[in-house]
């Protein structure tokens, strides 16, 4: 028996993985559309697959963290990579350093878009709004912006079981057509595979960052637990995602439109209320988002240039001057658009994800046989 401590422990981790995949990203759509729903009928099974591919390697790093109590990234890493730590150590920073610069721009563009398709506010003035308001924020409210992620996250999830569950019940016709077209004539299976892995390996970009989270298990076995929880709920979001978007596959906007659930919304129930409370709650976790991402960069360049860096203090010289230069960086690779940034940004940082983290996990877990002892010692 899981006693109550112990339960509240294991979920209370699963739900930072659930938290940190169901972003405004994926409350958009747009990810869900480039990585699975325009391949049809594999999509059920791609969503699926990516899910237990993090579930799997992060129940090993959160196994081989509490057994070998290391919790932040940059010691969990090199006791794991042990002699190769200088080579994979070291390539896990770029993929951070990628991670925080890919991730920031789309919650940036996400939540201009969402203001752009849903309240109809030019580019232009949005994104202005949404740089400074990154920018202030980032500076002075980071610690609120904190507080509060994880509640916007619970708020969207909640915001897109009100959106998908009736609407699937209303379009179940429109699903079950296009769900039989695309079983008549499918994408090609290999690319709808490979394409789900890339979304599972960027997805494991923060994979360092989960570890910390294991501190309080009772015993590494608990991750198991934990990423089996986090495992039922995650694919069970993703295939009502999935389902509801089949709805509108056919419409001749859905490859293009850069926040997918807006087309769903408004050929569906009750769009005029439904319509303003996901967009604003897309906005809210996309600003959110890109605040913890560019705060955390600032953080950690101002801890180099200054070792005797306090967060927690009144923002200094540094922090203004760095996270405005990282508003600036988010803002550019916005320009891109939503649709690029997902496609091709988010794809890049899978492809390097693969050979740093999914290659040498499966190395390690071969050489160890699944036993999280130290592979490659010093």
């Amino acid at each position: 028996m899981i006693s109550k401590d112990k339960m509240s422990v294991t979920v209370g981790v699963a739900f930072v993985w659930f938290t940190t995949q169901f972003g405004g990203g994926f409350a958009s759509g747009n990810q869900l559309r480039q990585y699975f729903v325009q391949f049809g009928i594999w999509a059920f099974i791609t969503c699926v697959m990516a899910q237990c591919i993090g579930a799997f390697y992060q129940w090993y790093a959160l196994k081989y963290a509490k057994k070998h109590e290391v919790y932040d990234y940059k010691s969990f890493n090199d006791s794991f990579y042990g002699k190769y730590s200088f080579i994979f150590s070291n390539l896990y920073e770029l993929v951070y350093l990628v991670t925080i610069c890919v991730a920031p721009a789309a919650a940036f563009a996400t939540g201009v878009s969402t203001m752009e398709s849903a309240f109809g506010i030019n580019h232009w003035v949005g994104t202005i709004f949404v740089g400074i308001f990154i920018f202030i924020v980032a500076v002075y409210g980071t610690n609120v912006v904190r507080k509060v992620a994880a509640t916007l996250s619970v708020l969207i999830v909640a915001g897109l079981f009100i959106v998908y569950i009736p609407n699937i019940a209303a379009q179940w016709g429109s699903i079950s057509a296009n769900i039989s077209a695309s079983a008549a004539s499918p994408a090609p299976v290999g690319k709808a595979f490979w394409t789900g892995i890339v979304y599972a390996a960027f997805q494991l970009a923060s994979i360092g960052l989960l570890v910390q989270h294991s501190r309080p298990f009772s015993s590494p076995d608990d991750a198991k637990t934990s990423m089996l929880y986090g495992l039922g709920v995650n694919a069970v979001i993703c295939l009502m995602a999935v389902l509801g978007l089949m709805a509108i596959t056919d419409d001749p906007e859905f490859a293009t439109a850069s926040i997918p659930l807006l087309i769903l919304v408004n050929k569906g129930v009750a769009p005029g209320l439904l319509r303003p409370i996901i967009s604003i709650l897309i906005v809210l976790g996309s600003v959110s988002t890109a605040v913890n991402m560019i705060a955390g960069m600032s953080n950690r360049v101002c801890t180099a240039l200054d070792k005797s860096f306090d967060p927690t203090a009144k923002p200094g010289k540094n922090v203004i001057i760095v996270t405005f230069v990282c508003t600036v960086v988010a803002f550019l690779i916005a320009q891109l658009g939503l649709n690029k940034i997902v496609s091709v940004g988010y794809a890049y940082l899978g492809y390097l994800t693969i050979p740093v983290v999914m290659i040498p996990y499966v190395v390690h877990m071969i050489v160890t046989k699944g036993s999280a002892d130290k592979a490659f010692q010093k």
